[in-house]
Order: C-alpha cells, then sequence, then structure tokens
C-alpha cells in the first residue's frame, strides 16, 4: 500500500481510489494489474472476456496463464467438499473452456484444481466487487513485460480492506421528506459510500423515538419485487407492509441497501432465475454461478444508524444474519419482530428455502393461513 500523501489525501484514501478505478476496469472487461509485493498478475473477469483480448493476453502468458474459481463453483463441477478457492492451468487460454469451467451448468472439471494465492483470492475479491461472477483470467507478468501498457495497478491489500474502508466513508448527501402512500410523514435520507460508492438510503418513518428501541428493517433493494411485484419472491410485500406497519406504530426507520440478489447483483440475479425456471433452488442456482449462500455484507447499515442516532432497535427480520451484523456492529437488539409476505405457487418453494438452507425465521403454516381465502 502507498505510503506517501498524494492530492487524494492519506495512503488509504488513495488506495479506495485504486480499487475504485480497478472495480470499473473490471467491470468494463479490461484486465487490471494486481500487486502483491513483487509479484504481478494481470487479472480479467471471465465472464465478459472479448476473444481478441483473451488472445493477446495468452501471448503474454506464455503457458503459464490460469483461471481462478470459487469454491462454491468448484463444488458444483466435481469438486465435493470444496471450501477454499482453487485454480486450473491454462496452458493455453481457451475461451471456450473458460466459459465452460466458468459458467456452464453441465461443465465437468477437467484437469486437477491447483490451491489459490493470495493474489488469486484478491483477485476473486475484485471480481465479487464488480457484481460479475466470480471467476477471473490471470496472467503472471513481470514489470518489463507490461512497460507503456495503459493498466489500472492496485496493491492486493487495498482490495481485501476495500470493504471495511468504504464504510468508514459513508456520508449523507441528501435528505428530504417525501410523503408516501399509506405514511406521509416519511423522510428520506442518502448515503453515499458502502460498497463501490452505491448510494443507501434511509427511509424515516413517522417520528421514532430514538431514546428507545427503534423499529429497524435492512431491506436489500429487489428491482422485480419492490418495484414490479415479482411473485418469485416476498419481498416488495416486506417492503410496502414494513412500511405501513411503521406508520401505524410510531414510527421506524427501513434501510433500502443496494445489494440486489443477495449482493450478487441484477444480472446474476436474472442467470439465477433462469436457472430457477429450469428446475435449480435459489440456493442451488446461486452456486452454479459460483456464490456461497448469501453474499450481503451489512456493517455499513450499522453505521447508518449510528450516524442517524440510533443505538438500540427492534429487528423486524426473518433473516438470523441480519440480526447478528446489527449486535456485532455494536448496536443493541432488544428485539426481534417476524416481516411476513404472502406465499404464492411462484415463491413457496423459495421461502421454504430459505428457511431450511438458510435459517431464516419463516413458519409456513403461518405464511400459509395468511394465505388462505377469509370466508
Amino acid at each position: 500500500m502507498s505510503q506517501s500523501r498524494t492530492l487524494f489525501g492519506r495512503p488509504q484514501d488513495t488506495d479506495l481510489v485504486t480499487v475504485d478505478r480497478a472495480i470499473a476496469e473490471f467491470r468494463a472487461a479490461r484486465p487490471v494489474l494486481l500487486r502483491a509485493g513483487e509479484t504481478l498478475a494481470l487479472a480479467m473477469s471471465a465472464e465478459l472476456s472479448e476473444p481478441g483480448l483473451v488472445a493477446r493476453l495468452d501471448t503474454l502468458a506464455q503457458g503459464h496463464g490460469y483461471l481462478i474459481l470459487s469454491a462454491a463453483r468448484l463444488r458444483r463441477i466435481g469438486a465435493k467438499g470444496r471450501t477454499e478457492t482453487g485454480v486450473f492451468a491454462m496452458p493455453t487460454i481457451d475461451p471456450s473452456r473458460v466459459e465452460t469451467l466458468a459458467m456452464k451448468t453441465d461443465a465437468k472439471m477437467d484437469a486437477p484444481v491447483a490451491p489459490a494465492g493470495e493474489i488469486d483470492t484478491a483477485a476473486l475479491e475484485l471480481a465479487r466487487l464488480s457484481l460479475v461472477v466470480p471467476a477471473v483470467i490471470m496472467v503472471p507478468v513481470t514489470a518489463e513485460a507490461i512497460a507503456g501498457e495503459p493498466l489500472v495497478s492496485v496493491d492486493i491489500a487495498a482490495i481485501n480492506a476495500y470493504r471495511s474502508a468504504q464504510t468508514e466513508t459513508l456520508t449523507i448527501v441528501g435528505r428530504a421528506p417525501v410523503p408516501l402512500e399509506g405514511a406521509p410523514e416519511t423522510e428520506f435520507v442518502v448515503f453515499r459510500g458502502g460498497e463501490g460508492l452505491r448510494d443507501q438510503v434511509a427511509i424515516i418513518v413517522g417520528k421514532p423515538d430514538l431514546g428507545e428501541a427503534v423499529p429497524v428493517r435492512l431491506h436489500s433493494a429487489c428491482l422485480t419485487g419492490d418495484l414490479f411485484g415479482s411473485l418469485k419472491c416476498d419481498c416488495g410485500d416486506q417492503l410496502r407492509e414494513t412500511v405501513q406497519w411503521m406508520a401505524e406504530n410510531d414510527g421506524g426507520i427501513l434501510l433500502y441497501l443496494d445489494q440486489e440478489g443477495r449482493g450478487n447483483g441484477i444480472s446474476n440475479k436474472m442467470r439465477a432465475y433462469k436457472l430457477q425456471s429450469q428446475g435449480w433452488d435459489t440456493y442451488d442456482a446461486d452456486e452454479v454461478l459460483g456464490f456461497d449462500l448469501d453474499q450481503r455484507h451489512f456493517d455499513f447499515a450499522a453505521v447508518m444508524l449510528k450516524q442517524l442516532g440510533v443505538s438500540k432497535v427492534t429487528a423486524l427480520t426473518n433473516n438470523p444474519i441480519k440480526i447478528g451484523a446489527i449486535k456485532a456492529a455494536g448496536l443493541e437488539v432488544a428485539a426481534t419482530q417476524r416481516v411476513l409476505g404472502r406465499p404464492n405457487v411462484h415463491n413457496v418453494r423459495y421461502l421454504a428455502s430459505k428457511r431450511d438452507r438458510a435459517g431464516h425465521f419463516i413458519d409456513m403454516d403461518a405464511l400459509m393461513a395468511r394465505a388462505a381465502p377469509k370466508d
């Protein structure tokens, strides 16, 4: 990590800038130069690899290129019980082979898996931050081989520290009253930061008493459910019913967090939806794409609450991970309260999976009774 002060401020601020730029390059399917001490390597998203660029990287690799895959993806293609990131040697970087190993549902391991190094795990973290499939083409290089190339260069320590460092930069950039249907006394407070400089929103309903336990819901954005009323999930119901409940019960705060698709991004969420339409369970579909059960982080949500003056909450959630994250951040969870959506033929398997595989507190009998027609 850099040591001298720069135009951007402290060394850690400069590191944030370089990772922000690296994320932009990665999402644009351009290689990023990763540094780990004296070790240098070019990293590029396997999902977005353009054949001409891959061919040039292959020439540069001189037979030493390789493909990094997450443990989840490795389990899906044959490495049963795998818990660590691994790499496949690529004597020739073949785009067809890369696509098969990284993306195809019927892929099988075609070579031994080697253990990943620290530069490899950092490259996979960069992929996750960039909201692309966690599969990375790597090409070890020397400084001489890439001299003059217009590459963004980033130290792996900066990548590994990025999420926590971004949390410290959270800043309120705007707030205004926004009357809602059924909740006319509502204020939206917009924060910048968290991850990737995406905006996060606190929706303050009514006038919650900050001296008492404040009803709080951490709600991850769901474009399909929140905006379009998708029947595949219960997100829209949870969002609207939480706001209505807060309006009728002395107020509360809903944090609307930009973590679509359990933190995988909207494009990967659509890929998972396609797999679900073919019969895959919601969590199995994510694992096929290389993701674990949940990629979300909630530490920055707790920082938002603290900046709003909240120290004690009643957590409106079915998710034990959210409860644990609030506690781990130093806030007191005085009580919890379930948030029920409406089951239907399209989402009942999804709801049962959340209960059975991720430990969500969901009473399916209560949900089905709620959906039953009233006499």
